[in-house]
């Protein structure tokens, strides 16, 4: 201990390094705890209902709801919530329909809600939402609720988990009867939990026992189930899982390098001061002891606060985690509190334990020795072609100094590469998943939609007619932002081979400009060929280029696939023509229109355009809400917050590496210094050490996150049980990738830094007086 107390700076540098390595090690072992099963742990936490019924409160009295409590196959139930299905639009734009409870408090016998911001409603025109405050929305965001008489304005004032997704958001009960339109029936929510609940039939058939103990017509039909959550929530764990692993094992594996690197380093270092022991009269048994504990006391007090950071890291992480899942809330879990400084400390026994066991089976005279320089020899020969090169002294001095300390270097290098490669595979994911972002949402090609919201009147909602549509073609082409518009209808298909519905899209027009992300093939271009996701394909058993037949309700519709797109969902889906898919476009369904903006055009001042000379009276109004999930968000946000972390850890490597080698070297600095070296010499000299590593470093680290990214992508596109276009992986050109492994540059010189400053600043005296 007294040890340390005369080496402030090492006892200062080990705490820190054990400090961040046991937070990093905290934080890989909570994300992978987190991508393990997470809805089912949720699923119990939160008392999940397995099903959510719909039912008419005026065809069964309190006393009859709450006899079916008891029932055989039913282990709990709550409700009855009243419940509306409301219409809303934010900032005069249309945001989509809401599925609205009412419910006095967020907990429950059944579908115990997490609230994860704000509070929750106690006043009327409040309203808390499912999910994360991303779509635009967050707490004091308001909703105007249309189709209502006096369109009453929601504020937001709370987001909330319902682990089953039993409802879009929650106000006060007192509040259900003022968001029902006029003339629509009331309707209430009742949760159950069964016996039995592992598949939709076995659902089915607790729906049905609770049917048949209520009078006729009850029972209005279904809500959420819990297997809908369940295969929601895990195909994003899976998509997850990839990145997430791979960030946590890159964390683990660098938290390893720098420990054993710093503690190793530590007791090198005082090689010298153990010969002058040993020279006295200590055993190699008191010099292990001696050294194992020395080093034992602020690693013990780093792990102690790094537990802590950890902790307080991983909150927001697992905040996003939680999102990204569609779970309520994620902890650190507490074995994971005791494993990670539990590991660090191991690690830093056995990382002193080496060394020690060597200086202390090493002579008086050999251990002074190698104290006081690294072994004869090395390093001569690169001191030697730094100087033919003709090279400034420091910078050549600093260049050959690495190979003096060859296991050092490499710890040091395989530091520096492992954050550089975090970095760029950081840059690179995130592009990534914006392609990947943009493709699924078409928001780069299709920044406006214009949708049917009713109109031609204060409630009704009308589908538009041929003169609707004629004033709206009209109002596009007047737009001077207006690059394409094209008409698109969806309705649902029969195709052979696949059981359920095929959900179908028919452009009435050019489409080729949508900017649908093309994993095979092509775009369809004539009459008869289609294109479709790869559900479709898994689903049908056919492959780009086959035939099939589509019933289209009005016609069977020979058709070829041109294409695979990139639009992941466990839904088949297939896209065509008007004209190829007759039938598609109903009279019972308006239709939208997907609108492409010239060069600099603003997707709001245009919806905004569009609509006041649409008109009040208009059927259309144009929106430029576009979602291509959260899950995108989310990713990208975890990976720049991951990939610093690791960059930070690697620069504390590098500066420990620099400040060993500043003791190594203390007296040749300060014969140096004497000599006549500058200030401004000295720390290009001793900056220039962790160039030479630097530089192989990030030659290492530019192909591996290439090869890393491309890697992860297909990994989380498997995942997802789809494939992925060419473009996706296509994001690092050379000039990109030439500016992104300068970061290898900059982690070393970063961490070079510090310990540069304090030898530039040292005096020559103190330098050869020092140890």
């Amino acid at each position: 201990m007294g040890g340390m107390t005369r080496h402030k700076v090492q006892a200062v540098v080990i705490g820190l390094v054990l400090l961040i390595a046991t937070a990093s090690a905290t934080l890989g072992f909570a994300l992978l705890a987190a991508s393990n099963g997470p809805f089912n742990r949720a699923f119990a936490a939160q008392h999940g209902a397995d099903v959510a019924l719909n039912i008419n409160p005026e065809r069964a009295s309190a006393q009859q709801l709450a006899a079916t409590r008891s029932l055989p196959g039913v282990t709990a139930a709550a409700g009855p919530f009243g419940q509306v299905i409301v219409a809303t639009r934010q900032d005069g734009q249309p945001f989509g329909q809401f599925t609205l409870a009412g419910r006095a408090s967020p907990g429950g016998r059944l579908d115990d809600l997490v609230l994860n911001a704000g509070h929750w409603p106690d006043a009327p025109g409040q309203v808390v939402l499912n999910g994360t405050d991303d779509q635009g929305l967050q707490t004091g965001s308001t909703l105007t609720v249309t189709g209502v008489p006096g369109n009453p304005v929601l504020t937001v004032v709370g987001f909330a988990n319902s682990i089953t997704n039993t409802a879009n958001g929650w106000v006060t009960p007192a509040e259900i009867a003022s968001l029902r339109a006029p003339g629509t029936p009331a309707s209430d929510q009742m949760l159950y939990s069964f016996t039995s609940a592992g598949s939709y039939a076995q659902i089915r058939a607790g729906l049905k026992e609770i049917a048949g103990a209520l009078p006729a017509g009850t029972a209005t039909g279904p809500g959420a189930s819990w297997l809908a959550a369940q295969q929601e929530s895990e195909g994003n764990g899976a998509i997850m899982e990839p990145f997430v692993v791979a960030f946590a094992l890159i964390g683990l594996v660098m938290a390893v390098l720098i420990v054993g690197n710093v503690i190793s380093g530590a007791v090198v270092a005082q090689y010298h001061r153990i010969g002058v022991l040993k020279s006295i009269g200590l055993s190699p048994a008191q010099v292990v002891v001696a050294y194992v504990s020395r080093v034992s006391w602020p690693a013990l007090a780093g792990c102690a606060a790094g537990v802590a950071v950890g902790n307080v890291l991983a909150a927001p992480v697992l905040n996003q985690s939680s999102g990204a899942y569609g779970v309520g809330s994620q902890q650190v879990p507490l074995w994971a509190s005791v494993a990670a400084p539990a590991g660090m400390l191991v690690l830093t026994a056995l990382a002193a334990l080496g060394p020690a066991l060597r200086a202390g089976r090493l002579s008086a005279a050999e251990a002074i020795a190698s104290g006081r320089a690294p072994r004869p020899g090395r390093g001569y020969a690169a001191h030697r072609l730094a100087s033919r090169l003709g090279l400034p002294r420091p910078v050549g001095i600093g260049l050959a100094a690495p190979f003096a300390r060859p296991a050092r270097t490499m710890v040091t290098l395989a530091a520096v590469a492992f954050g550089a490669t975090a970095v760029i595979f950081a840059f690179g994911l995130s592009s990534s998943l914006s392609r990947a972002a943009a493709s699924q949402s078409l928001s780069a090609t299709v920044p406006v939609q214009v949708v049917a919201v009713g109109g031609k009147g204060p409630y009704p909602v009308q589908v538009p007619d041929a003169a609707d549509d004629a004033a709206l073609t009209k109002d596009l082409r007047a737009q001077p932002g207006t690059l394409h518009d094209v008409k698109v209808f969806g309705n649902e298909v029969k195709v052979p081979g696949i059981a359920g519905n095929v959900n179908a899209w028919a452009f009435a027009g050019n489409s080729s400009w949508t900017g649908y992300g093309m994993i095979a093939g092509h775009w369809y271009d004539a009459p008869g060929q289609v294109d479709v996701n790869a559900a479709f394909l898994t689903q049908s058993g056919l492959a780009v280029g086959q035939a099939t037949t589509v019933s289209t309700g009005t016609a069977q519709v020979p058709v070829r696939i041109a294409g695979e797109v990139f639009q992941p969902s466990s839904e088949p889906r297939i896209y065509g023509s008007t004209r190829t898919l007759p039938g598609v476009a109903s009279g019972q369904d308006p239709g939208m229109y997907d609108v492409d903006l010239r060069a600099g055009t603003s997707a709001v001042g245009y919806a905004r355009a569009l609509d006041a000379a649409l008109g009040p009276a208009s059927p259309w109004a144009a929106t430029t809400f576009q979602d291509g999930g959260s899950f995108y968000k989310i990713a990208s946000d975890l990976v720049a917050l991951l990939a610093l972390m690791v960059a930070v850890a690697a620069g504390l490597g590098v500066l420990n590496t620099v400040l060993m080698i500043t003791r190594d070297r203390v007296h040749d600095l300060g014969i140096c210094k004497a000599l006549g070296m500058r200030p401004g010499q000295t720390l290009i000299m001793v900056v220039c050490w962790i160039l030479g590593p630097a530089v192989l470093a990030a030659v290492i680290a530019a192909p591996a996150a290439v090869a890393l990214n491309t890697a992860t992508v297909h990994a989380m596109a498997g995942t997802a049980h789809t494939g992925v276009p060419a473009s996706f992986t296509q994001v690092f050109p050379p000039s990109r990738l030439a500016v992104l492994s300068l970061a290898a540059l900059v982690i070393g010189v970063i961490g070079a830094l510090l310990p540069a400053s304090w030898a530039a600043r040292a005096r020559p005296a103190a330098a050869l007086r020092a140890e």
